[in-house]
């Protein structure tokens, strides 16, 4: 237990610090191609076998890197403590996505500061699902905006909870399911019936996390409105009060179960209004708005967001690691008065 509570922090540390280097290949890009060869295999006409191939795409994927994980912990371990503990911060490391998120979502916010709408566009791309040839300037902050309150769960603290119970075994777990669901798990003609099992698995992974989450951010901005005021690190404070009320209005306005739990929470803290209709494949979809509009939505709330994501995920960081390190004291404890007795 130690030595995960130790791997545990400093792979968050090595995340913080290094991101996801472009130049060396990520355990999710793998994730991908092994989907992607699955659904050439599984997928077909008939809605009736899409439903039970479906599951077993999500059964396979999820079983195989979960078993890989598995043995390289176990493998590594038993060579050798610090040799298993240094790798399972390596894997802890490259399961983590806050620095990432961060600095994918900045450059959309050099691009609207420094460079053009088209530019602006092409960096939102890269980083949401929904279509971005259409979007003004208002609309690239939303999404950018959006996607780091969504991911502030997906992406950060709901890996971090299944790391801190289970190591990088459980965070692939959750990663692979993710994964799933981000490129099978649409309600469309093509994947509604394939992609059914992995958005539904996904949405129970993330059912805690979500909630979890939400809770975070809520703290974190109560903690910056009472002690800094008006003006902080944040530029502007944010609304503790906002963040709760449109939190306890908001968080279901999503299709959704987990999704608006972070996102009202963002727009509630900003004091801005998120979601509504957007453009997915060329068709628009009626979402409703989430938040308030108190004021026009800016380029900095990029920067408040990702700040609010990162602080909420330190938050999380401390109080996993005040609970592994009572559960390690309260099983050394055991063991002396096993030994001694």
């Amino acid at each position: 237990m130690l030595a995960h509570l130790i791997a545990f922090c400093i792979g968050f540390i090595l995340d913080m610090i290094f991101a996801d280097p472009y130049s060396f290949p990520h355990p999710i890009l793998f994730v991908g191609k092994f989907i992607s060869f699955l659904e050439k295999k599984l997928l077909t006409d008939s809605d009736k076998k899409n439903l039970r191939r479906g599951v077993l795409l999500t059964v396979v994927v999820v079983a195989f890197f979960s078993a890989i994980y598995f043995v390289i912990s176990f493998l590594t371990y038993r060579i050798n403590i610090w040799f298993g503990m240094a790798v399972e911060a390596f894997l802890t490391y490259q399961l983590l996505a806050a620095k990432s998120l961060e600095r994918e979502s900045m450059k959309v916010y050099d691009k609207l500061e420094n460079g053009t709408i088209d530019e602006a566009r092409s960096a939102v791309s890269m980083i949401v699902g929904r279509d971005t040839k259409a979007l003004d300037k208002r609309g690239v902050i939303k999404a950018t905006v959006e996607t780091i309150a969504e991911n502030a769960s997906d992406g950060v603290i709901a890996p971090m909870f299944f790391m801190a119970i289970g190591g990088p075994v459980l965070g692939i777990f959750y990663k692979a399911t993710n994964t799933l669901d981000s490129m099978v798990g649409y309600k469309n003609d093509k994947y509604l019936y394939f992609g059914r099992a992995s958005a539904k698995f996904d949405d129970v992974l993330n059912f805690i996390p979500a909630r979890i989450s939400g809770l975070l951010m809520i703290v974190v901005s109560y903690i910056n409105s009472g002690l800094f005021g008006k003006r902080c690190f944040f530029g502007r404070a944010l609304s503790g009060r906002d963040a709760l009320r449109i939190y306890k209005r908001d968080r279901n306005k999503h299709a959704s179960p987990n999704s608006a739990h972070t996102e009202s929470v963002c727009a509630g803290a900003l004091q801005v209004q998120l979601a509504g209709d957007a453009s997915y494949f060329g068709k628009i979809y009626k979402k409703p708005t989430i938040g308030d509009d108190i004021r026009p939505i800016e380029t900095d709330d990029i920067k408040r967001a990702n700040r609010l994501m990162i602080a909420s995920s330190v938050l999380f960081l401390i109080i996993a690691l005040a609970v592994m390190s009572i559960i390690t004291l309260i099983m050394i404890n055991y063991y002396l008065e096993i030994l001694y007795m």
